[in-house]
């Protein structure tokens, strides 16, 4: 058993003080600091965070690595880089690429899933895969690549509904009775995502009727809110049953809008980064499906001037918003723990430091970079 003492354990509703956490594979207590059994391995916190671990649910690489490299091998590198930034699981994203491309990345994540729960694996738990696309609107491809955009299909994602948690796309793509959203829900657990999207207010509404229940890159590659037409984001935030993802890097999303959403949206918000091969490198020209990506000035863009995804640490997009904010950080942090899981229907196991719990906890310093990486106990990364 570890005891992890000296630091400010943040739980679901509160910041506590003068507590140790208890675990071994799970969370066995929170006690009071002279409660400590003897005998037991401490771990001193050094007056820092002590955070659940975050989840990731909309990454398309890292390290130079791409998901759409269709290699186990990249996945493997993707998942090792994301200790780093207290990443205790995630779903690498696909995106609109050949369909042969978005199988074999499928099928990368597959060959690795079932390792990646193991204490002998040397990265962050890979959750299953989120597919953004290529289901989705050609008017609001954003980076993607109009050649590969086809009309929703039931039958594949049925087919792999045993790697994909969530498949991101454009409500007004499936027929006017929404025949692939119906199947997708009723036939799988899969999370159906509207984004990429040019569906009108009245359609996105009627995609949530038919099961959409969740909004991929809120604001990013949708239909806008205005006084006149409300868009996808309208419906996103006017549906209690969807949850929105929130890219908090400040430079997709103005920051002026954090307070905004989280009073919308709560436990129903979570933070992402839609992190590209480029994140954990310098500044220069890398490649995203195939595309040149030119990352200057913390930005990614296409080469035509088109944002991309961010290079932004979640960790690091967690501390964004406290710190341009007046949500609780506790709240913040749920934003990249919690409301993930429940998003994913795993909330009963993760995403959270509470009883009984996985032992997934992040130790943090002052300013939130990442100390150590605990998943199910064990330390997997150490600064």
């Amino acid at each position: 058993m570890i005891a992890i003492k000296n630091g400010k354990v943040i739980l679901e509703d509160e910041i506590v003080l003068g507590k140790a956490v208890l675990i071994t594979d799970k969370i066995e207590g929170i006690i009071d600091e002279t409660e400590i059994p003897e005998g037991v391995r401490v771990i001193d916190a050094e007056g820092g965070y002590v955070s659940p671990g975050f989840i990731e649910l909309h990454i398309h690489g890292y390290l130079g690595k791409d998901v759409c490299d269709a290699s186990e091998e990249s996945i493997r590198i993707i998942s090792r880089g994301l200790l780093e930034n207290g990443v205790v699981g995630y779903l690498p994203t696909t995106m609109t690429v050949d369909m042969e491309v978005i199988k074999g990345a499928i099928q990368s994540v597959r060959a690795l899933m079932a390792e990646s729960t193991t204490p002998e694996f040397d990265g962050t738990t890979i959750l299953g895969v989120h597919a953004e696309g290529p289901f989705i609107s050609e008017s609001k491809k954003g980076a993607q690549d109009p050649r590969y955009i086809l009309k929703p299909d039931a039958d594949f994602v049925k087919a792999n509904a045993d790697v994909i948690r969530v498949i991101t796309l454009a409500p007004e793509e499936d027929d006017k009775d929404f025949s692939a959203i119906k199947r997708i829900t009723a036939e799988t657990d899969v999370v159906v995502s509207m984004g990429h999207t040019s569906a009108d207010y009245d359609t996105a509404v009627a995609g949530v009727k038919a099961g959409v229940r969740h909004a991929t890159h809120l604001f990013n590659a949708m239909t806008p809110l205005t006084h006149r037409g409300p868009g996808v984001v309208g419906a996103a935030l006017n549906s209690d049953e969807v949850s929105t993802e929130l890219i908090v890097d400040t430079h997709h999303v103005n920051a002026a809008l954090f307070d905004t959403v989280y009073k919308l949206k709560g436990r129903k918000l979570c933070f992402i980064t839609d992190c590209l091969p480029a994140g954990g490198l310098p500044e220069g020209e890398y490649t995203l499906g195939g595309a040149k990506i030119i990352y200057k000035n913390d930005l990614c863009r296409l080469e035509d001037g088109t944002i991309a995804g961010s290079v932004l640490k979640l960790n690091k997009g967690v501390w964004n918003v406290y710190t341009n904010s007046k949500i609780p950080l506790n709240e913040c942090v749920n934003c990249a723990s919690l409301n993930p899981a429940t998003t994913l229907g795993i909330a009963d196991k993760k995403g959270s430091i509470k009883v009984g719990k996985d032992a997934d906890i992040v130790i943090l310093d002052n300013d939130f970079n990442v100390r150590k990486t605990i998943i199910g106990g064990i330390i997997k990364y150490e600064a």
